[in-house]
């Protein structure tokens, strides 16, 4: 997993929610690794990194960002979700987007665990899910 430490109290959220969601689905702990960089606009950077290591069948990137008084906030949404996506098609491992995307801080907590689920659980279960699936695909394929 690859988290960012900007509006970090809520991010841990989402890496508890991803964390709790490998551990009920059998992903021993010892097998996920977490790496913190600065914000959601590295995820993609380090993913792509990690990815090219070979030592993943999936990844998950988390993090939260928050509108703020200028359009800053939607170059980093756009450009995380962008190069996430990007990291994926290009090295085929899996790369779940766990990117909180809110208005206002109280949007961003109730998608961490608060009224509207947990982000990060939501997209531990995609990775497990499209790594599931890689396998499956390349098995009949390969």
């Amino acid at each position: 997993m690859v988290a960012a430490r900007f509006n970090e109290a809520i991010c841990k959220r989402l890496l508890d929610g991803a964390l709790e969601a490998f551990r009920s689905h059998g992903v021993e702990a010892s097998r996920v690794e977490v790496h913190w960089v600065p914000g959601s606009f590295e995820l993609p950077q380090a993913a792509l990194y990690l990815a090219r290591t070979g030592r993943f069948r999936a990844m998950v990137c988390l993090g939260v960002v928050i509108r703020g008084e200028t359009p800053h906030w939607e170059h980093v949404a756009r450009e995380a979700a962008q190069g996430i996506r990007q990291v994926a098609l290009t090295t085929g491992v899996p790369v779940a987007f766990g990117v909180v995307t809110a208005l206002t801080e109280e949007q961003a907590w109730d998608r961490a665990g608060g009224r509207v689920a947990n982000r990060g659980e939501e997209a531990a279960l995609a990775a497990l899910e499209m790594s599931e699936f890689v396998s499956r695909v390349g098995r009949r394929h390969g």
